[in-house]
């Protein structure tokens, strides 16, 4: 079985802190102690891996809380990290979950989501590593389909097998994809059975219909179909008759417990209302922080797979805290969370940044968009200065939804160009100061459109 450990030095989760900073720098303008936060957090999950068994057991993770207004990167960061890590990550809403008894997700749900993908990502190190043998079984059927062997006629066989073997080249040089071949094609009967109970609805329902198909044999049936078709679907009934899955079951459950990070989004939205609130949807949002309380401090949670325990998965947390304050969560749950960081609000400089240096700048994404259809855009400097200077004024005057403004605001100078785009195909289209004043004037100039321009 693979360890997961033993091959992060070549990829993102064997990075220093200093280097995940640098990659969130690409994609994220400012908050530099957020990132920080984050990539020594990251860091900290390969060096308790690192160390004598003894004290790794005393070890655990510090939860972050991430505190800033909207839009200013915390979900960002929280996507970036995804896919800097080779960890099992999931990012999921604290408004999704409701107290254990209300109808709705609880709280040990997010467990199981971190469980079914780490069990995923030991699935594909287990399929990579069994890939090239996988792919010569696929061939030899695929040949067997086209030329089965003759019963026992040793001339005969001797001559199948020349000519397999010039199929097998042919197939190998991709000259055979559009031929057709039948083939047998197992599917496994899963009934869907909704049963509820205290380890929620959607995870006994997944139990019993595991359970149920075990008692109903596969269904097979015979297709015909290209070789391009049926190459993966063949891939993919090799691979399972390779792949030891109890292995890795059993491997994926370590993985999330001593690797998984939880994100953990709008966590102020559980907290409106404050502690004093005692009735209305203020029961079930306290309801939430309690029940998140043994999640974050260390428990163990049921899955299809097996049983996990949390108490070595890393939560980070995020909330833009408006119309709340990091106090209004009850006490314990403060406790569990921490390293508190603030992220800072959003400038017309930082605005600017945003539009022009990530990989995924809009002014990038825009340029990439319409060159699809042989039109060329160039934006002057004094253009990018102004929507960067307009952005940041209608966050002031209307609601200050932070680095989303620019979306919107970039949607409606682009409209003109974007929909006459197939037109103006060869055309070079300079937009400057004059041009952005001009497309943006009515929302600048009238206050109540605005309040309509998200």
């Amino acid at each position: 079985m693979t360890n997961l450990m033993e091959v992060q030095e070549e990829n993102p989760s064997g990075m220093t802190p200093r280097q995940i900073v640098a990659e969130l720098d690409k994609y994220i303008v400012g908050q530099a102690d957020a990132k920080r936060a984050v990539a020594i957090a990251l860091r900290n999950r390969m060096r308790q891996q690192r160390v004598d068994e003894e004290i790794r057991e005393e070890i655990k993770p510090k939860n972050i809380l991430m505190i800033g207004p909207t839009g200013v990167g915390k979900t960002e960061i929280s996507r970036r990290l995804a896919r800097l890590t080779t960890c099992p990550f999931v990012k999921v809403e604290a408004t999704k979950f409701t107290e254990v008894g209300y109808v709705g997700r609880d709280v040990e749900s997010m467990v199981r989501d971190l469980v079914d993908i780490s069990i995923d990502m030991v699935r594909e190190e287990e399929i990579l590593r069994v890939e090239e043998e996988a792919e010569r079984l696929v061939t030899d059927q695929i040949v067997d389909a086209l030329l089965p062997l003759p019963d026992e006629d040793a001339e005969r066989e001797e001559s199948s097998q020349r000519t397999r073997e010039k199929l097998r080249e042919k197939l190998e040089a991709g000259e055979l994809e559009e031929r057709y071949i039948e083939i047998t094609i197992e599917e496994q009967v899963v009934p869907h059975v909704e049963v509820f109970s205290q380890d929620g609805g959607d995870q006994m329902g997944i139990d019993m219909g595991d359970m149920l198909s075990g008692f109903l044999p596969p269904s097979r049936k015979k297709r015909r179909l290209r070789i391009r078709e049926a190459r993966p679907v063949l891939f993919d009934q090799v691979v399972d008759s390779l792949i030891n899955m109890e292995d890795v079951r059993q491997e994926g459950l370590r993985v999330a417990e001593d690797l998984g990070i939880i994100f953990l989004d709008e966590l102020d939205k559980v907290a409106a209302g404050g502690r004093e609130e005692t009735g209305g949807p203020g029961v079930s949002r306290q309801g939430v922080q309690r029940d998140l309380l043994p999640l974050l401090e260390g428990t163990t949670v049921r899955t299809r797979y097996g049983s996990v325990t949390t108490e070595n998965v890393l939560f980070i947390a995020a909330g833009a805290f408006n119309m709340s304050k990091p106090s209004d969560l009850i006490p314990e749950l403060q406790g569990r969370l921490p390293i508190r960081v603030e992220l800072d609000s959003l400038t017309a400089a930082d605005f600017r940044r945003i539009l022009a240096e990530p990989k995924d700048a809009l002014i990038r994404q825009y340029t990439a968009l319409l060159a699809t259809e042989g039109v060329t855009l160039q934006f002057e400097e004094d253009a990018v200065d102004t929507i960067a200077q307009l952005a940041y004024e209608l966050n002031q005057t209307t609601e200050n939804i932070g680095a989303r403004r620019l979306t919107t605001v970039m949607e409606r100078l682009m409209d003109e160009i974007s929909f006459d785009a197939d037109q103006r195909t060869g055309e070079t289209f300079v937009i400057d100061e004059g041009y952005v004043r001009e497309q943006l004037a009515d929302i600048v100039e009238n206050p109540d459109l605005s309040r309509y321009i998200l």
